[in-house]
């Protein structure tokens, strides 16, 4: 995994699920690169050809240097931040038999092809978790582009997964994606994220408080983003628009990412107070921000597809927050959201909507006390013992694919 704890979004995620399975009694070794993410610079000053091993969580984490892009956005830089990660990771290959299975995450390229040759080396299987397809997520971002640069990414991330002996991902649109590339084995497993310990006690503190608060016209409506800036995000668009909209409003926004400097600067030319930004917020912050909105935004640029579905809903929906979704109708996080009623989905042709869909709120408080009660009875889905279970059960079957 090239993400580990301090790194924030899949960081989080990856680190938490290596935790469950060691309390649970299994060996467990990682390798990622040194904590850069999502602010895309090395937090700790080590990062170079030296390789690190703390042991503080009970199981060796093996840190690794990389190439970390200054424009996460430049195609040529990505490229060489994949290669580099892999080659790092190349100096040390596992022994024969060192392990029983090996777990890769995507979406690094560099990652996965690291894994066919440990688990040639080693003969241990191999089970792929996709969290993005990152070919098409670099297309719906703007990195590849279109056209011959995207299909040739898109094949050699094909040809790695075929490798893997086993593959998972974290949406029923991206099962069907998976499941539609030729060689997929069967079946592709449907393993969703959760919502990890720290954050989940916070929220539920603050939950336990709190009844659902009136929405009035006196305050407006509250949005809050809290996560990763990048080109899929397609952010600050819609900020834009909602800039024009004659309503009160507050938008919070705690960001980190490539298309950072962008929002800051359009914010800092438009003067509108209506827009607050800032870095993230510690996890007690974020749990008080999101009991303090009225809708939690996440918005994913048009023609995203299916190759990701954010991390940051299940925060929102744990703490009972209605989701703002702009987005495609058909991707994981417009059917999640559709499916289930959680808040509002607009796409991006349909923006002109949210000035009456704002008045309609302020003056209705039920439909976010519906909306509430839709998204705390989905989070369940999302528990995190209940997902670490998934994970140990299919670790069992990973491993006796080597018997």
């Amino acid at each position: 995994m090239n993400v580990f704890r301090p790194d924030l979004g899949g960081g989080v995620l990856f680190s938490d699920l290596c935790e469950g399975l060691h309390e649970r009694g299994h060996k467990i070794k990682v390798k990622c690169a040194v904590p850069y993410y999502p602010q895309w610079k090395d937090t700790t000053g080590k990062n170079g050809l030296q390789i690190s091993t703390d042991t503080s969580l009970g199981f060796p984490v093996e840190r690794h240097g990389l190439f970390i892009p200054n424009n996460p956005n430049s195609l040529i830089q990505r490229l060489l931040y994949e290669a580099s990660f892999f080659f790092s990771l190349l100096r040390r290959l596992p022994k024969r038999h060192e392990f029983d299975a090996i777990l890769v995450f995507s979406p690094l390229m560099g990652s996965v092809a690291y894994a066919v040759l440990a688990s040639w080396r080693s003969k241990a299987p191999i089970w792929l978790n996709v969290q993005d397809l990152s070919a098409q997520a670099a297309a719906a971002g703007g990195i590849s582009g279109g056209g011959i640069v995207s299909r040739m990414l898109v094949k050699v991330q094909n040809a790695l997964f075929r490798q893997c002996d086993l593959w998972s991902t974290i949406s029923a649109p991206m099962v069907d994606t998976l499941k539609s590339i030729e060689g997929a084995p069967s079946p592709v497993e449907y393993v969703p994220n959760w919502l990890h310990a720290s954050l989940s006690a916070h929220i539920a503190t603050l939950r336990a408080k709190e009844e659902t608060p009136e929405t009035t016209p006196g305050h407006g409506i509250k949005l809050l983003y809290s996560g990763n800036l990048g080109g899929k995000q397609n952010l600050l668009a819609f900020c834009q628009f909602l800039h024009t909209l004659p309503i009160s409003f507050q938008f919070t926004i705690q960001a980190e990412g490539a298309q950072l400097a962008s929002l800051k600067s359009w914010i800092d030319e438009v003067s509108d107070e209506r827009f607050t930004l800032k870095g993230f917020s510690d996890e007690a912050g974020l749990a008080a921000a999101l009991a303090e909105a009225d809708f939690y935004v996440i918005t994913e640029k048009a023609g995203a597809g299916n190759s990701f579905i954010p991390s940051k809903l299940i925060p929102g929906i744990s703490s009972g927050t209605a989701i703002l979704a702009i987005c495609d109708s058909d991707g994981p996080l417009g059917s999640e959201v559709n499916e289930f009623d959680l808040g509002a989905h607009l796409t991006w042709d349909r923006l002109s909507e949210l000035l009456p869909l704002f008045e309609d709120v302020l003056n209705n408080p039920l439909r976010r006390t519906v909306w509430r009660q839709n998204a705390l009875a989905r989070s369940t889905f999302y528990n995190r013992t209940s997902g670490i279970d998934r994970c140990v059960s299919i670790l069992a079957k990973v491993i006796e694919l080597k018997k």
